[in-house]
């Protein structure tokens, strides 16, 4: 006599059997031979591109079974496609990393159009620095310094609306009175700076690092101007260039910058999705810990000009979770001053 099982019961067999070997595997057998696709929500050339390919050519090698690393880019919409893809259609088992904005904890707490993720499920790896973006002008623009920007119109070339290229701009100009128009469109900050060189807008805001590993002789030769620093607290690197925080003129306007500009502690931070086993996220950031101290990618750090000032994935994750304690009456300010430009 033979016994028939329905279709959905021995699938549901299958599912566990599969689970039980999987949960069998040491993590070095689970990533031998295995490929870990690390996905950048950005076009090549910028700052996260640089930072993502860095860590992506040193991390394999520290996790159990030396898995390869495969740098993918996904732009769109400010990183919001491929954080979206990673939170939702990715595998759930430690295969996939990925670096977005460092705004997608503020994202995603006020109701930005297009976030379909939840920063506190995603397993935070680690961060390599924090990203410190500036807005620069050309040195043919009647714009020198933040205060000729709150007096006179000038053009800034933009990216997407999610990103920060677009957001830290907007914010001055509705918090502070700048007069930046955003021409939006270009495809990554490479294409961005291009265009300011063309002539076709006055400036850019992007990262410093951006700047100063894709155009060093602009900032050596003094063909630009940099005049404001969206950070918390000045760059090393920057100490004559007032933060966005200092220029605040009153408590309110310091308290809802400061909101922002939490984004910059977050930086070139990595990723994985929800649902991993705890002991492959376990593995990952021990891993990324033990990149920030390899001697290799420190020398590869240094020789394209980046910094490297890293935060555990422990440590990151808490960060990203303290968003969300904003008080409400700052959050709607907040996001007066960070979301108009979904509306212009």
């Amino acid at each position: 006599m033979q016994l028939y099982l329905p279709a959905s019961f021995v699938a549901v067999l299958c599912a566990a059997i599969l689970a039980a070997e999987a949960s069998a595997q040491t993590l070095e057998q689970f990533y031998a031979g295995k490929t870990i696709d690390f996905v950048i929500g950005y076009p090549p050339g910028g700052s996260n591109d640089t930072f993502g390919r860095l860590l992506a050519r040193h991390l394999g090698k520290h996790i159990p079974g030396k898995p390869a690393i495969v740098p993918k880019n996904q732009p769109g919409a400010g990183s919001f496609l491929a954080v979206n893809t990673i939170f939702n259609v990715s595998p759930k088992d430690g295969t996939v990393i990925g670096i977005g904005a460092p705004t997608i904890p503020l994202d995603e707490k006020l109701g930005t159009q297009g976030v379909r993720f939840k920063t506190a499920e995603l397993n935070w790896i680690g961060r390599i620095d924090s990203l410190v973006n500036i807005v620069f002008m050309w040195k043919t623009s009647p714009v020198k310094t933040f205060a000729d920007a709150q007096k006179i119109e000038s053009t800034l070339s933009g990216t997407g609306v999610g990103s920060t290229v677009s957001i830290y701009p907007t914010a001055t100009n509705n918090v502070l009175g700048t007069k930046f128009k955003l021409v939006m469109g270009y495809k990554g900050s490479n294409e961005a700076m291009l265009a300011v060189e063309r002539g076709e807008v006055e400036g850019h805001s992007t990262s410093w690092t951006a700047l100063k590993v894709a155009h060093p002789d602009w900032v050596r030769d003094a063909s630009v101007a940099i005049l404001v620093q969206f950070a918390l607290k000045r760059h090393a690197e920057l100490p004559d260039v007032p933060t966005v925080v200092e220029l605040a003129r009153n408590e309110e306007e310091r308290a809802i910058l400061s909101a922002i500009m939490n984004a910059t502690e977050v930086g070139t931070a990595f990723f994985t999705t929800p649902g991993v086993p705890a002991d492959r996220v376990s593995a990952l950031r021990r891993a990324f810990d033990a990149s920030m101290k390899d001697p290799e990618l420190l020398a590869d750090a240094q020789r394209i000009n980046v910094g490297v000032s890293p935060l555990a994935g422990e440590d990151l994750q808490r960060l990203v979770a303290e968003v969300s304690q904003l008080p409400p009456a700052l959050l709607d300010k907040v996001r007066a001053a960070y979301t108009m430009l979904r509306t212009n």
